[in-house]
């Protein structure tokens, strides 16, 4: 009882420090705006004439001009610089704190204006002392890259603009000779207006633009690439996968176990030895499902995952979850809502026999009699038949206009199909007309299915005679019940109760149809009179959520999905 007590006070510890760091950080990402904007608007404003004259007998009067504009530049790196700091990115921390510095120097040989440059020095001490709030890294590969844009952008820009000059002398009013064309290209910088740069052709206009143009581009991008977050450039070793097969086969509960084990996962095992398998696409971690591992285990799980990913600057999303972790979640921080329903047919209460199973009987008698019949294969396959289901896989696809899915389905590939369970139709000649192939799910008495293939041309009622004939075979077989899978969109935003977000989803339903045939899928389910089970999306936060569908389309068609949708 008092280990209890102790564990509840520390992840209730844990909870504050987690919520502190969070508000801390997000205070420090405004503060950075507002003297972002503060900098903007001080270099428009006219300087004290007072300071003005006393900095003129120190300073030249093209040093002032540049720290004006290096002023604005500043407050514009801040503003960048502040989205950064939101998510708690230590590249953005450390330049955060440089540009304050550079900022403070320019607010004082723009006109001695010490008030701002004091309030930028007192943020950059305030900033440095809240170092262990920022940890989210950035991807090593792309800041080393981005340090080398960098640099080379400078002296790219550089050497384009001295040559440019040189070369194009005749374009401008001036003649360049070569260290005049690199005063010239270095003036650029230091205000926008040069004096004398006039040019008298329209090249010449055009190359001016084009210098500064080279350099935003440049520049923008080296930034990008120091605050990149981390990317998976490695599959899972052979070891992660290994042991999450093991993990799978020990604790998997529910359809989707199967699917984890597929070679898009990466893995994260928990203290305790629980598995979340994700992807990550964007800035988004995907896991498929719940954590799979002991029940007392995943509540820490989650709350180990989501550490993981704001250390990698992912936000973490959970797809297709059970209603029984939801109070988890919540606890840990995330939101949801619905995205549909499972279908699950009581097997017990399935029967061919009576007027309950009249409909499938008459189908099943109707091809039986014309000589169709369908056979549960156990696996391995041979190679001839794996072939032929190749075949009808592949007319299925060309006729339903798409793709392989994959992340929460799995697709064909020869090994899988050859190694599990497929139920498979057949015409009287022995052609096959369609196939569905049977998933485990391991820890519980429960079967279900993944691919579903049939012919263009294909006898009515065939897709119910497989089904009647699936059901049957699992109730011989000792199983309670059968999971047909997701209806994606079905019964959300019916009650008054429910999230905005379900009731939006709900209206676009109609329009999502012509992309994706929920309402017919959902149809098909409900003539066996399955039990609807809801299944949610878990998200950290609700302006993540337009990067969240983007990762979710990009998982189950591919990162190519709009060009291919465009192309077809």
């Amino acid at each position: 009882m008092f280990s209890e007590l102790e564990t509840q006070n520390a992840n209730r510890m844990d909870s504050l420090r987690s919520r502190w760091d969070v508000i801390s950080a997000r205070v420090v990402a405004i503060l950075t705006a507002a003297m972002g904007v503060v900098n903007v608007i001080s270099a428009t404003m006219p300087a004290v004439r007072e300071r003005l004259r006393l900095l003129e007998q120190f300073s030249p009067l093209e040093v002032t001009r540049g720290s004006r504009l290096a002023t604005v530049l500043a407050g514009f790196a801040l503003l960048l610089l502040s989205t950064n700091l939101w998510r708690r990115k230590q590249a953005a921390w450390l330049l955060t704190i440089a540009v304050l510095v550079a900022s403070a120097f320019s607010h004082l040989l723009k006109g001695l204006d010490y008030e701002e440059a004091s309030i930028a020095v007192l943020l950059a001490l305030f900033i440095f002392s809240l170092r262990s709030h920022f940890h989210a890294r950035s991807d090593v590969p792309s800041v080393r890259q981005g340090i080398r844009v960098l640099f080379s952008a400078v002296l790219f820009t550089l050497a384009y603009g001295t040559v440019g000059f040189y070369l194009l002398d005749r374009h401008f009013k001036v003649r360049f000779e070569l260290i005049p064309a690199l005063t010239q290209t270095l003036a650029m910088f230091a205000e926008f207006a040069t004096p004398g740069l006039q040019p008298v052709t329209r090249f010449g206009r055009y190359f001016v633009d084009s210098i500064y143009i080279i350099a935003g581009a440049t520049l923008s991008y080296g930034f990008f690439m120091l605050v990149r977050p981390v990317l998976l450039r490695q599959p899972a070793t052979a070891e992660e996968r290994e042991r999450a097969r093991e993990t799978v086969e020990a604790h998997g509960r529910s359809p989707l176990a199967q699917m984890t084990l597929f070679d898009d996962k990466s893995y994260f095992f928990s203290a305790g030895g629980t598995l979340i398998a994700y992807v990550v696409k964007g800035r988004v971690a995907l896991a498929l499902g719940d954590p799979i591992g002991r029940g007392e285990e995943a509540k820490a799980s989650i709350m180990e995952f989501k550490k993981f990913c704001a250390g990698n600057d992912w936000d973490p999303c959970f797809y297709q979850t059970h209603p029984e972790y939801l109070p988890m979640y919540k606890e840990t921080g995330f939101k949801f809502f619905s995205i549909g329903e499972e279908a699950i047919v009581d097997l017990s209460a399935f029967t061919l026999e009576g007027k309950a199973g009249k409909e499938f009987r008459n189908v099943a008698n109707r091809l039986g009699k014309l000589g169709h019949h369908v056979d549960i294969l156990e696996p391995p396959l041979s190679r001839e038949l794996v072939s032929q289901l190749k075949t009808v896989s592949d007319e299925w696809l060309l006729m339903m206009h798409g793709s392989e899915m994959r992340f929460s389905l799995g697709w064909f590939d020869d090994d899988y199909v050859r190694n599990g369970r497929v139920a498979v139709a057949r015409t009287a000649e022995g052609h096959v007309s369609a196939f569905a192939n049977i998933v485990p799910e391991y820890q519980r008495n429960e079967v279900s299915l993944d691919l579903m293939r049939r012919v263009h041309q294909i006898e009515n009622g065939t897709m119910d005679f497989l089904f009647a004939s699936l059901f049957d075979w699992a109730k011989k077989a000792g199983y309670a019940t059968f999971n047909l899978g997701l209806s994606g969109l079905s019964g959300i935003g019916e009650k008054s109760d429910d999230p905005a977000v379900e009731k939006v989803l709900r209206l676009l339903s109609d329009n999502l149809s012509r992309f994706y045939n929920f309402k017919g899928l959902h149809a098909f389910k409900e003539k066996f009179h399955p039990v609807w089970e809801p299944r949610y999306l878990v998200y950290s936060e609700s302006a993540n959520l337009p990067a969240v569908v983007a990762a979710l389309i990009r998982a189950h068609s591919g990162d190519n999905f709009l060009w291919e949708y465009l192309r077809r």
